[in-house]
């Protein structure tokens, strides 16, 4: 049994036109104040795979939850589809630097809403790979702050791409992972990793070479393991669940889960009192294992359709768009350009400004 999509509900949207920004009411008769389209209303938000919506975007996304919904634009086709948040039970936020988003998750908690979220938090500050980050010491700190704001286990380490140059071998790699990990586990119990995959994608490759990175390199069948080996030694002091994102290969031998970032295990366990959501989540088959620290089975009918088959991640809708991250990290799939970011970015700040935000990020 594959997944059978998300319900469908009617929502009414106010229209762009008679939104907040002028002195005066459009007159009713001319501008309808709003009209009735489709929706989905999924359970689970992820916001975003896209872009980093905490760092950026946090002012948007408050003013999308407090009217209910946002539109997502398909990225291939230009298809608008508008999503609910009637049913949604937990937000999944990805972000290299949440700082700013901090007291929208705090507002969040009082109104009883149930997140996590996925920090990346890398070290190539050396490369340049990454050039509009906070220096990583801040980026610790942060971390340290979020996880005694939502509890260690709603925040979960993700080291995201694991990438080799000319000048980064694996053994400069792993002390560099040892020093954020030595920080930061006291105050987790997750990490994820992925190895950069630039032949899967080969805009990252071409993006990588137009800004000066033509030596970063995937890893070598050797080079992984060596990483996967040197990663159980230093979770011997951690005791972390670690987990290797959108793996095809069995690292199981060192300690290492094919899990997903949206986790199903991860969700049943730290939101265990919501009934809705423990039923949506709980597999068919009551064989299927629920054990802390286990990496189980995604079921057929919640394996998310739109990721790779190696993926673990459960079913979600995200709401992110493409080419609107200005962190411009240089290994990005999902910018294509940084001039395009830059210019609708600066649309975007300029829009804000004046309090208008609209149903999706890059309108």
């Amino acid at each position: 049994m594959r997944w059978h999509g998300w319900p469908r509900v009617k929502l009414r949207i106010q229209d762009p036109c008679s939104r907040a920004g002028g002195d005066q009411d459009p007159p009713a008769q001319e501008i309808p104040f709003s009209r009735e389209v489709e929706a989905i209303a999924p359970l689970i938000i992820s916001a975003s795979r896209s872009t980093d919506i905490p760092a950026f975007y946090g002012d948007w996304f408050m003013e999308r939850l407090r009217s209910g919904y946002a539109k997502w634009v398909n990225p291939w086709n230009g298809a608008p589809i508008y999503v609910s948040f009637q049913n949604a039970r937990v937000f999944v936020f990805w972000s290299k630097n949440p700082t700013p988003f901090l007291p929208c998750l705090e507002e969040m908690t009082r109104l009883g809403y149930q997140y996590y979220l996925l920090f990346t938090l890398n070290d190539y500050e050396v490369e340049g790979v990454e050039p509009r980050l906070p220096p990583l010491e801040d980026r610790v700190q942060t971390f340290i702050s979020l996880s005694r704001m939502a509890g260690r286990g709603r925040v979960v380490w993700r080291w995201d791409p694991l990438l080799l140059s000319d000048t980064l071998d694996v053994t400069t790699l792993l002390d560099r992972i040892r020093k954020v990990g030595d920080a930061i586990a006291p105050f987790t119990e997750r990490m994820i990793f992925s190895f950069i995959d630039i032949a899967r994608y080969p805009g990252v490759g071409r993006n990588l070479r137009a800004r000066g990175f033509g030596d970063i390199r995937e890893f070598s069948p050797a080079e992984e393991l060596e990483l996967a080996a040197g990663l159980q030694e230093l979770n011997r002091s951690w005791g972390l669940t670690i987990s290797a994102c959108g793996e095809e290969k069995d690292l199981s031998g060192f300690g290492i889960e094919a899990g997903g970032c949206i986790s199903r295990d991860l969700m049943l366990r730290e939101f265990r009192g919501d009934q809705v959501l423990r039923h949506f989540l709980e597999p068919p088959d009551p064989g299927i294992p629920l054990v802390r620290g286990t990496a189980s089975p995604v079921p057929p009918h919640l394996k998310d359709p739109g990721q790779r088959p190696s993926c673990g991640c459960v079913v979600s809708k995200d709401i992110g768009q493409y080419s609107t991250c200005p962190h411009l990290c240089a290994y990005c799939y999902a910018n294509t350009t940084p001039k395009r970011v830059e210019k609708r970015y600066i649309i975007y700040q300029i829009q804000s400004e004046k309090g208008l935000f609209g149903d999706s990020i890059s309108e």
